[in-house]
């Protein structure tokens, strides 16, 4: 029951590459959502920006999205639209440093950092007074989503109904190492290069940090910022000590909350390690959606925009059943 077979995505042929449908809704799928901002502050004294586009319901999707991206990355964007349109109010998460805005400390976010997303939980179930709370991660976020479930396991707020993790590196190492292949490297080149002009701008805020300057500033690849970034800067001892402890996979046996992960079976960042075929089998409360193609956060089929709702439908249907 829980790995579900999906027919109904049938992309034409330049949306059978995964990178067309990859790039094609970075590059393309925009809107203008007029989102209300609100600073949530941490209890480490940080802050998170959290954009609300509200329709007055009573249920809320906290939508979260993947590495450097924001409330305005395309994917949030076609799921405020969606979700609005079925009466649900959307809250973005952007993750620290991701909304226009240093945050005030050393450390920021990481692929592991569930303590945030909970305390934005708490805060929604404190001042919004929904009844119904979904959670939408993509990658990065995916794997806090998922993570987080795990982490709960029976103890989860009563109002908090699902969780859905969107193309999601639930692997990190295996993740990291098939980003450093082929046409892969290109996007790493792209993330990487805007990871280190932040790491750059928080070295200079704080010149003490013990970071190897002269190590970090010649990375070409994730594993090496993780290294010496990342991982001294969040306690871990390592890269791969930082992907051990932060993938979701280990977690997603232990979920409890009503969940799902869609994950394309050619998403490129996505090594065979990342697909829970086993886990999905073997917890009821999770299951794993695994169409062939649509690249990663893709899911597009055409270059008609009113068809290009698939993965958002796939969305509001697991919520709403």
């Amino acid at each position: 029951m829980p790995l579900l077979t999906q027919t109904s995505f049938k992309p034409n042929i330049f949306f059978k590459n995964t990178h067309f449908n990859t790039l094609y809704r970075f590059i393309f799928s925009t809107s203008a959502i007029d989102f209300k901002r609100e600073r949530m502050t941490t209890n480490d004294a940080d802050f998170i920006d959290l954009d609300i586009s509200s329709v007055q319901s009573e249920s809320v999707i906290i939508a979260i999205h993947g590495l450097e991206g924001s409330s305005k990355s395309s994917y949030i964007q076609s799921l405020t639209v969606c979700a609005n349109k079925n009466e649900y109010d959307v809250v973005v998460m952007n993750l620290r440093g991701c909304s226009g805005e240093p945050n005030k400390l050393l450390s920021s976010y990481h692929s592991g950092k569930t303590d945030d997303l909970k305390q934005v939980i708490d805060y929604i179930i404190k001042k919004k007074k929904y009844k119904c709370i979904h959670i939408v991660g993509y990658s990065l976020g995916g794997n806090l989503a998922l993570k987080l479930m795990g982490e709960f396991g029976k103890e989860y707020p009563e109002m908090l109904k699902t969780a859905i993790g969107i193309s999601v590196p639930c692997d990190l190492e295996g993740s990291s190492k098939v980003l450093n292949r082929g046409f892969n490297k290109c996007y790493q080149y792209g993330i990487l290069k805007s990871l280190l002009k932040k790491a750059k701008h928080k070295l200079n805020q704080f010149p003490d940090s013990g970071i190897q300057k002269e190590k970090l500033f010649k990375v070409s690849d994730f594993k090496d910022f993780d290294e010496f970034f990342t991982a001294p800067l969040n306690s871990f001892s390592s890269a791969k000590d930082y992907y051990t402890r932060s993938s979701c996979k280990p977690y997603l046996e232990d979920i409890k909350v009503s969940s799902m992960m869609i994950a394309a079976l050619d998403d490129s960042f996505l090594s065979t390690s990342c697909y829970p075929f086993k886990e999905a089998k073997e917890n009821d409360n999770f299951s794993l959606l695994t169409p062939k193609y649509g690249g990663h956060v893709g899911f597009y089929s055409g270059f008609n925009k009113k068809n290009n709702y698939w993965l958002e439908e796939q969305i509001i249907s697991f919520i709403q059943n």
